[in-house]
């Protein structure tokens, strides 16, 4: 919060502050400060009935779909949502308790890949 909004937000602050100003310049500050209100007001207002339509629109469609006996599971098929490749791992290790563990050399470097470079190995040791 600026000093300026707690200011105008605090009634004792504020009458410290008016307390130089003539009453025309404070009548003068309630004037702006109501146009900037109803400025404010009307913008709200525009935006909950922006929001209401959009609301209603929603619920036309669900409304639509409904009756002709569509899914949000059928639309959704539709939808080409990006598939992600999956890297094929290029490295592969075995750990003490005979686990494999695979890596494609992308990304963080696992902890047994890295305990093995440590330990004096290179990625070349395990290659697949």
């Amino acid at each position: 919060m600026t000093d300026f909004v707690k200011l105008l937000t605090r009634k004792n602050s504020l009458r410290k502050q008016c307390q130089e100003l003539t009453s025309a310049d404070i009548e003068k500050a309630i004037v702006d400060l109501t146009e900037i209100l109803e400025e404010k007001q009307a913008q709200e207002e525009e935006l909950l009935a922006v929001e209401r339509e959009r609301a209603e629109k929603i619920e036309a469609i669900k409304q639509s779909m409904q009756e002709a006996g569509i899914g949000l599971d059928d639309l959704m098929t539709l939808v080409d949502a990006p598939v992600k490749k999956k890297v094929a791992p290029k490295y592969q290790i075995t750990d003490e308790d005979g686990e494999v563990h695979q890596w494609s050399g992308r990304g963080r470097t696992p902890a047994v890949f890295q305990a093995a470079f440590a330990a004096g190995k290179t990625k070349e040791d395990f290659l697949i």
